[in-house]
């Protein structure tokens, strides 16, 4: 078969389906400025979507295939169904075997999935072509040759207002595309904008499908495309603010018509991840009322109207280990795909379940055993398993210390504000913009914007760092452990970061009562912190060069706690996150007061029990930087790696409470903003030393084994709802 048609193809795909910029290369000279934060682990990911067969015994490495193109992070795939055929996938697909050189070619692997390419999250299509059907190894091909890969995203992002959004669990159904989107934010405190919507691909029109005022996450089409089912959190037409719950969101499962979203039915309460087995049967996880993540399966009726009391449940996986996010194929109705945590490994791995044997297949741990895995999904005919993991380390992979980012650039909402991820927390800049501080836990550390002359310059625990405005070098950090009581030793120090000896830090508090979050007033004179030296933690004055030895004056009072301040640029006023509506609830709103007492006022109303934490002004000191929960949560958060609050957004909003902006959207852990006078270019900047990649961690929640006074090898009620038997061993 001649390859011309491909590449006419990818030329028309590129004038059609241009890909969306993260923003304009500014000069770090130009008018602008820009916000720097930290998302928890997100840089260490480095994730591609991998796959194994599911018929061969024992695996080995060499039967692993990588698909994604290690550009970003590429992550929860889906295998497309023949069935799912429309104008642009017929114009890429080849014949089922090409023919060059005289020589036969197996059919190229098809993938859907979510990347982050150029900082925005997308959906892509994937075919990639291999040299024998073994799958084992990808040939070079000529430029006169078919391409080993056509590539190209799904969805038109650069003229759409839906461009800074997150997307999540993409679906192929005939002539749809079915995918989770933020783009639509309600406005409303601690609601989530992720909902479903259908594009259609010929013609790009794109309808929601989830009412407003309910999240839907993790749409799964059935084999016919008929019908979506969803994990749903609320109630149709009616805004429901999100329980603050991380580790099992509460949520229920619907069903609706994939092509409009009518005749949506709740199927069944308390449950997550829905996976078709066939158009009458669901899979789909929760925690039991042994503690213990399992799989369950749902029948619905075949004739009269469904409903929660009309649909039979059961359970499919035992005790003794979590199993979760299920996969299935179309007719397959002998094995499952579930991503597990067994007791005897703190790694995430994929395994294969016999429905009939009640029997666990063990996969990735075979090839990988020192790498989490995640979010399963099974091909059309039921020979390969796909998952996403860590490209980096390990024999025969890319290096764990290759292209590692230190800054990230993401597309930002306003053009006068460039937007990056930072691989540190705290980051703070110099009043020069050459230097930045940042904590690392532990240690305080300096580095270059360019990645260069990284310094440790404070080598205990510590947390936060703010440079002083008018003292050249003089940075300010909270020396101790971070989210202690108030009683913990934790004090104010001044580091002079110039200084080689050994007498470069400065002690300003004395009594050793949790004092944290320095900010210097704009003239360096007072520096403004909170201390837990009452009892409760609130907001005092100093003097920023000889410190609380000099004099203490106590800004704000109350058994509450008030934290996280920032002094404005002009002096006039210091923003703080304080929980004194509701104390000791985890809840904070952020406040205004003058450096004098008084005008004390409340910024945001953010509902109940919602989070805003961690402000810093602009600049021009007209609006203020912050992390919160407003936008509750945007994905099931077992389907991603830990994530302490797996809800915060950066947002930005004007000094009288009006128009706030958000910033973000993903579904990651994004705080420690601040924002600095200078628009930076808007490109990513690579450590210019080898960083270690991949050390984030699983669910914190996951680590948490139930148990059980007994265990047999032999499952004899794995189907009960609440089994009476433990786990014992890898199989049963």
């Amino acid at each position: 078969m001649k390859s011309k048609p491909i590449y006419l193809v990818c030329f028309l795909l590129h004038l059609l389906i241009p890909i969306f910029p993260a923003t304009s290369d500014y000069d770090a000279s130009g008018s602008g400025t820009s916000i720097v934060f930290k998302t928890l682990g997100r840089l260490d990911y480095a994730f591609d979507i991998f796959s194994l067969p599911t018929g061969i015994n024992p695996l080995s490495q060499t039967h692993e295939i990588k698909i994604t193109d290690s550009r970003s992070v590429n992550y929860n795939g889906h295998f497309p169904s023949p069935s799912s055929s429309y104008s642009l996938l017929s114009l890429l697909r080849n014949q089922s075997v090409i023919q060059t050189a005289g020589r036969s070619y197996p059919p190229p692997q098809q993938l859907v999935y979510v990347t982050e390419r150029d900082g925005l999250s997308n959906i892509y299509y994937d075919e990639v072509y291999y040299e024998d059907l073994s799958w084992r190894s990808t040939r070079k091909r000529s430029a006169f040759e078919v391409p080993d890969r056509v590539q190209v995203p799904l969805l038109d992002l650069q003229n759409s207002r839906n461009g800074i959004s997150m997307k999540d669990r993409p679906s192929l159904a005939n002539d749809y595309l079915v995918y989770v989107s933020t783009h639509e934010d309600y406005g409303l405190a601690r609601t989530s904008s992720a909902a479903v919507y259908s594009t259609e691909l010929k013609s790009g029109v794109t309808r929601r499908l989830t009412p407003y005022g309910v999240a839907d996450y993790s749409p799964s089409v059935s084999p016919s495309g008929d019908w979506t089912a969803v994990t749903s959190y609320g109630t149709k037409d009616v805004a429901t603010e999100w329980d603050d719950e991380v580790e099992e969101l509460g949520t229920d499962i619907y069903v609706f018509l994939t092509r409009d979203g009518t005749r949506r039915v709740k199927v069944l309460e308390h449950g997550g991840w829905p996976c078709w087995g066939d158009e009458r049967t669901l899979y789909f996880h929760r925690r039991g009322e042994d503690k213990w993540w399992s799989i369950y399966r749902a029948i619905l009726p075949s004739h009269g109207p469904i409903s929660t009391e009309s649909v039979a449940i059961e359970r499919v996986t035992p005790p003794g280990l979590h199993v979760f996010t299920p996969a299935t194929s179309p007719g397959n109705k002998n094995f499952i795909a579930v991503a597990t945590r067994r007791p005897t490994s703190k790694f995430r791995h994929i395994e294969l379940f016999d429905l009939e044997k009640n029997d666990f297949k063990e996969m990735t741990r075979l090839v990988s055993p020192q790498t989490h895995h995640f979010n399963p999904f099974i091909s059309p005919d039921s020979t390969r398993v796909g998952y996403h993991r860590c490209r980096w380390g390990g024999k025969g992979r890319e290096s764990s210390k290759s292209s590692k980012l230190l800054f990230q650039n993401l597309p930002s909402p306003d053009p006068g504000i460039s937007l990056f991820r930072f691989d540190g927390s705290f980051p703070s800049f110099s009043p020069a913009g050459d230097r930045i501080a940042y904590a690392d836990f532990p240690g305080v550390y300096v580095i270059n914007p360019d990645g260069r002359n990284r310094r440790e310059v404070y080598g205990g625990a510590a947390f936060f760092t703010v440079w002083d405005p008018v003292r050249n070098g003089i940075v300010y950090t909270s020396a101790g452990p971070d989210f202690a009581t108030v009683g913990t030793e934790v004090d104010i120090i001044s580091i002079n970061v110039d200084d080689v000896d050994q007498t470069r830090t400065k002690k300003l508090t004395t009594d050793g009562k949790n004092n944290a979050f320095p900010s210097p007033s704009p003239d360096g004179k007072w520096i403004v912190f909170r201390s837990g030296r009452s009892g409760y933690k609130n907001l005092y004055v100093m003097d920023a060069e000889e410190g609380e030895k000099v004099g203490l004056r106590r800004l704000t009072d109350g058994p509450w706690t008030d934290t996280m301040c920032n002094w404005s640029p002009d002096g006039e006023w210091i923003v703080f996150a304080s929980d004194r509506d509701n104390p000791d609830s985890g809840s904070f709103e952020l406040h205004l007061i003058h450096p004098n007492g008084t005008g004390l006022r409340k910024l945001i109303q953010n509902g109940s029990g919602g989070r805003c934490n961690h402000p810093w002004f602009s600049p021009d000191g007209k609006r203020i930087v912050f992390t919160s929960d407003y936008a509750g949560i945007s994905a099931e958060p077992i389907s991603n790696p830990h994530q302490y609050q797996p809800y915060g957004e950066i947002f930005t909003v004007k000094l009288d409470g009006s128009d706030m902006r958000r910033l973000t959207h993903n579904s990651y852990e994004d705080g420690t903003p601040t924002w600095i006078p200078k628009l930076m270019k808007a490109i990513d900047v690579g450590w210019k030393e080898d960083r270690p990649g991949c050390e984030f961690e699983d669910l914190h929640w996951l680590n948490d084994m139930p148990s059980h006074s007994g265990c047999i090898g032999a499952i004899t009620n794995a189907r009960a709802s609440v089994p009476s038997v433990a786990l014992c061993g890898r199989s049963f």
